[in-house]
């Protein structure tokens, strides 16, 4: 594949994603309306992660279609660093593949229509990645510069991307090829420091927020063996970033293993498989999602391509006809959303589905009862609401919390304490109060989407319940 037919590639299947988004039918997922909030108040770190990704409304809009057009376009860009950095590492036979097997990656797909922080994350590690490249050929401070940037927006990013330092650490070891000059080094590290710095002092003063919110969701406090995560999770991975290339990067490590691999081949090796490594060791010990490996998979790409094209080049079509035809499905799936029906009788998108119902009842509701503030205890209707009723008059909060906040909504949403007059109150529990019998407004079962089966309820409180907790 030449470099232009991977170009018109690239920019085919963008020009898709974005044309297909403007008819998603599919609600803001409770992470993106979070981030759509975000960006509504720029800061430099969050509750749950580093601020980068409060850059979603690209086009001055609340729209759905502006949150999520972000997700695409550094898809796109992150394959055009791949091709520029394949080709300054390896050659221009491989550029264009480095390109199009990124774009086509299931995962890459997925993140295509619901907006995520690995979109960004991937975009500024494939161009730390591109200029690392290059300080392994001559020593550059302006490439060092870079890459020190890059991997410092990556950071600001997501923290994933520090699981790519043991890997690449061992490589400048072991690995003559994969060294650079110490005074590049340093040059990078200062400057990867630098950009960092204003999330590290944000989260400093803000009792390591961040920090803590990451140790909870993976369950470093309850450290177990669960051989099922562990394997389950590996083998996930096939999904992720499709079979043909997480199986010729299996294939690459086993040649690393028996010494039949070369230099260039083994530093790729060090930057991508020791990822999959510690997350799979993550997911024995305690618990792991999909995604949590994608750091891997920017020099992975290259490291799969670059054997397939030498041993199995049909390999490299039969990926593409597989990873592409998930590509192009995709988005049209998001447009007929609500008629995707799994066997067991569940919509297959129904986390994406509906939510935004359940925030124009509550609307309708707080109208009906003449209540001007609206409040609930659960992230993902809270997230909703501030998203769906923007533009309505309501003054809308997070239940005040019982000690060390759940969420950015109570962290910097909570409900005042000076606030006296009643409130309708959104939760998936019911609610006791000393104070007074709450009066119940509605309750509920929505029969399709996210909350189908689940029982919601609405109240008329009074805001003295929830002081110090109402459940």
């Amino acid at each position: 594949m030449s470099v232009r037919s991977g170009l018109i590639i690239i920019l085919a299947l963008t020009l898709w994603r974005v044309v297909l988004l403007r008819f998603d039918a599919t609600d803001l997922f409770v992470d993106e309306a979070q981030y759509w909030l975000w960006s509504q108040h720029l800061d430099f770190g969050y509750y749950s992660k580093p601020p980068m990704i409060a850059f979603t409304a690209l086009g001055g809009s609340d729209d759905i279609f502006w949150i999520r057009v972000a997700g695409p376009i550094f898809h796109a860009g992150t394959a055009l660093v791949l091709m520029a950095a394949a080709r300054r590492f390896i050659g221009p036979e491989i550029a264009g593949w480095a390109g199009v097997t990124f774009v086509t990656a299931p995962a890459v797909a997925l993140s295509s229509v619901f907006f995520s922080t690995d979109d960004i994350l991937l975009f500024f590690i494939a161009i730390a990645l591109w200029a690392y490249f290059g300080l392994t050929e001559r020593r550059s401070v302006g490439l060092a510069i870079v890459m020190g940037a890059a991997f410092g927006c990556a950071f600001l990013s997501k923290y994933a991307v520090l699981f790519l330092l043991p890997g690449g650490l061992v490589a400048l070891i072991l690995v003559r090829e994969a060294r650079i000059g110490w005074r590049d080094f340093f040059i990078a590290v200062l400057a990867a420091a630098l950009v960092a710095l204003p999330n590290l002092w944000w989260n400093l003063t803000h009792d390591i927020t961040t920090v803590r919110h990451t140790q909870d969701i993976a369950h470093w406090s309850k450290p177990g063996l669960h051989l099922a995560g562990g394997i389950g999770f590996f083998f996930t991975q096939f999904g992720v970033v499709g079979p043909i290339v997480f199986a010729a990067m299996l294939w690459a490590s086993y040649r690393m293993a028996r010494g039949r691999s070369e230099p260039k081949e083994n530093m790729l090796v060090w930057l991508s498989i020791p990822v999959v490594l510690l997350i799979t060791l993550q997911a024995l010990i305690a618990k792991a999602y999909a995604n949590w490996a994608v750091t891997a998979y920017v020099a992975g790409v290259i490291l799969a391509v670059w054997v397939l094209h030498r041993f199995w080049p049909r390999g490299l079509w039969v990926s593409l006809a597989i990873n592409g035809i998930v590509s192009v499905l995709f988005p049209i799936a998001t447009i007929f959303a609500h008629d995707l029906i799994l066997p067991n009788g569940k919509q297959a998108l129904e986390r994406f589905l509906d939510r935004a119902e359940v925030s124009r009842k509550a609307s309708d509701l707080a109208r009906q009862a003449g209540l001007r503030i609206i409040v609930s205890d659960d992230r993902d209707i809270t997230a909703d609401l501030f998203h769906t009723l923007r533009a309505e008059r309501y003054k809308l909060y997070a239940k005040p919390p019982a000690g060390f906040p759940k969420s950015y909504y109570e962290q910097e949403l909570a409900l005042p304490a000076d606030v006296t007059e009643k409130v309708l109150f959104v939760t998936r529990h019911a609610p006791t109060c000393v104070e007074e019998q709450p009066e119940t407004l509605a309750t509920w079962r929505p029969d399709h989407g996210y909350y189908k089966g689940k029982t919601l309820y609405a109240y008329k409180i009074a805001p003295a319940c929830f002081a110090p907790d109402i459940r």
